[in-house]
């Protein structure tokens, strides 16, 4: 049972750990064209992100999933991957990545310790693909895919972000392409994370919307499948795969949510829709080894995790873009 429990109730057990803001794409939904990244010394080291790894797994989180930005720009990934697989507790490592370096770093990091990938990909058609990802190649996220699945990961996950007049008509190519791979896929509602402005609104989708779309070529069937996040999984009849929504607009989950996020400048963000923060990262340096100071902190930062977001077009706009919050 974990001890970190919010004021209303809700037990904290999986921590999204950012490694890194950089990325070899620059998505829409994600960042601007040409980010500012954060100097060296102000990312968490290696021996800091798993020293904040150990404070939250000796709390009673269980599950732990590291994010970006892109993990695998990170060349000692493998390294915290190995570090983190050793904490006692920890039941669940698993990275989200665009793929794109799968193809060199599936298999050392299936053999150091992780267990499960979510893999970015939110278009078949390679033109629309690097217009999405400004610059990204849709032949070497495939191949990526591929290497994940001969590296040995059973529980391989597609994430697609889809955009009204973008991708919307690729709805079933998505499915098409996972049923054949024997690959989970979760549908997102685009996050009014970052620059709005550039971003209208009439392009989101909501998860009925593609739920509708599904159902015209496959019934879907609701699944009691669990994972311990915000997805609600369906399945089909005539393939072992599941497909879940993501639905933060149009479904609001908050009342089960339990995650916190550390960005890769060590901010614990307790809800991805406001701005509440708590600095472990000064404590880490200015208290090296002092893991009761650290637990803490996180205990008492817990005591801000609001009720729930508000992701309102109109109304409520949080500058942090995806690359800077950790997935």
């Amino acid at each position: 049972m974990s001890l970190i429990v919010d004021p209303f109730g809700r037990q904290v057990e999986y921590l999204r750990l950012s490694v890194t803001d950089r990325c070899d794409f620059r998505c829409v939904y994600c960042m601007t064209e040409d980010p500012c990244f954060l100097p060296r010394d102000h990312v968490l080291q290696l021996e800091e992100l798993a020293w904040i790894a150990q404070a939250f797994t000796e709390l009673g989180v269980t599950k732990i999933r590291l994010t970006g930005g892109e993990p695998l720009v990170r060349t000692d990934c493998d390294q915290l991957v190995s570090l983190l697989g050793k904490l006692p507790g920890l039941n669940d490592l698993s990275m989200t990545t665009n793929g794109s370096r799968l193809s060199k770093f599936a298999k050392p990091m299936f053999d150091a310790g992780l267990k499960r990938l979510n893999i970015s990909l939110d278009t078949l058609n390679p033109e629309r693909f690097t217009e999405l990802t400004r610059n990204g190649k849709l032949e070497r996220v495939i191949e990526g895919i591929d290497a994940a699945i001969d590296s040995g990961f059973k529980r391989i996950k597609i994430n697609a972000v889809i955009l009204k007049e973008q991708n919307d008509h690729e709805v079933i190519d998505l499915v098409d392409f996972c049923r054949g791979r024997a690959l989970d896929i979760a549908f997102i509602e685009e996050m009014p994370l970052g620059e709005m402005d550039a971003r209208k609104q009439a392009r989101h989708c909501s998860s009925d919307e593609v739920k509708h779309i599904i159902e015209s070529r496959y019934p879907l069937t609701l699944s009691n499948k669990r994972t311990g996040g915000p997805a609600r999984y369906y399945t089909m009849a005539d393939s072992p795969i599941h497909i879940g929504f993501i639905s933060p607009h149009s479904h609001n989950f908050c009342h089960e949510c339990n995650r916190v996020r550390v960005t890769v400048e060590g901010q614990l963000l307790l809800c991805l829709g406001n701005e509440h923060a708590v600095d472990l990262k000064s404590i880490v340096r200015e208290f090296p080894g002092d893991i009761a100071r650290l637990k803490a902190a996180i205990l008492a930062g817990i005591q801000l995790k609001p009720k729930q977001h508000v992701f309102n077009h109109d109304d409520v706009q949080i500058l942090r873009f995806m690359n800077t919050t950790g997935g």
